[in-house]
């Protein structure tokens, strides 16, 4: 097996392959995430996500749009709002912000009728008024899916593509779910086979909140702009990394399980009081 470990849109890659990738593949890899990157990362002042909260209008849609945009449709609708692609505004005023300040100024609810606001085509993505979109609850898994379909077109052999634990592979592998409170352990296992696993965990990014309180992290409920405080992580596995991701966000909140068996996505996840919860056609071997 050979293995490319590098830095892209703030995370580690890891892509496993069996045999070496050319600079060529690496080439095309990097130019992938790269043009994702300026489509739909927040932080960059020369993407079309920058344009968009300056001034609102309209940018090319990349192809990537209309599955994005219409899983969170799905999102929004079961979690009753508290999954928002808007989010970004409110993500920034809890100090999640383009320059990573983490400093923290208040809750902010994101805009509730977002669907007014934001609309898309195969060719364009439209705000009718000046927003942030933030795609995080999604946008990782469908780039590690898109990185995957790239791999697979020009590679014989197994193919694991891991994004900051957002999973995606040809092939088998058992993959270890980490403790989210201590990640020298593992609360179990997961096999999988040719399919995605996604992962997500509230104290992988977490800073001080301005009360001193409890502190802050990436997951906000985007009715109130607060961080959610009875999830500590989540696990989803399905066909696609897209897919799982979604679910992995979704499982934060009530109907998450309802949104995970309505797209086909088994799912572990942990409360912060340490209790352990799985979906019934779960394959997770769990610790317990």
């Amino acid at each position: 097996m050979s293995r490319w470990e590098f830095e892209a849109i703030g995370t580690r890659w890891q892509i496993d392959t069996a045999a070496a990738l050319s600079p060529e593949v690496r080439g095309l890899v990097d130019t992938l995430i790269d043009d994702f990157d300026r489509a739909w990362s927040r932080f960059r002042a020369d993407g079309h996500i920058a344009a968009l909260a300056e001034a609102g209008g309209s940018v090319r849609a990349s192809a990537d749009a209309p599955a994005m945009l219409d899983l969170y449709v799905a999102l929004s609708d079961a979690t009753s709002g508290a999954v928002n692609p808007l989010v970004g505004d409110a993500l920034a005023r809890r100090g999640y912000d383009a320059h990573y300040g983490f400093v923290d100024r208040g809750a902010q609810p994101a805009p509730a009728a977002w669907r007014e606001l934001l609309s898309w085509t195969d060719d364009t993505v439209t705000l009718s008024a000046p927003a942030t979109i933030d795609v995080g609850a999604l946008g990782k898994g469908r780039l590690v899916d898109r990185v995957l379909s790239l791999l697979v077109g020009r590679l014989d052999g197994s193919i694991t593509v891991d994004a900051g634990g957002d999973i995606a592979l040809r092939g088998t592998e058992s993959i270890a779910l980490e403790h989210p409170y201590d990640p020298t352990r593992a609360i179990g296992v997961w096999p999988l086979s040719d399919a995605a696993l996604c992962a997500s965990a509230t104290q992988r990014r977490a800073w001080p909140g301005a009360d001193g309180g409890g502190g802050l992290h990436h997951v906000l409920d985007a009715r109130t702009g607060e961080p959610v405080r009875t999830i500590a992580a989540t696990w989803a596995s399905a066909a696609d990394a897209m897919t799982a991701d979604a679910a992995a966000t979704a499982l934060f909140f009530e109907g998450g399980p309802q949104f995970a068996h309505s797209h086909g996505v088994s799912w572990v996840r942990m409360t912060t009081d340490g209790r352990v919860e799985w979906s019934p056609d779960s394959k997770a071997e769990l610790f317990l």
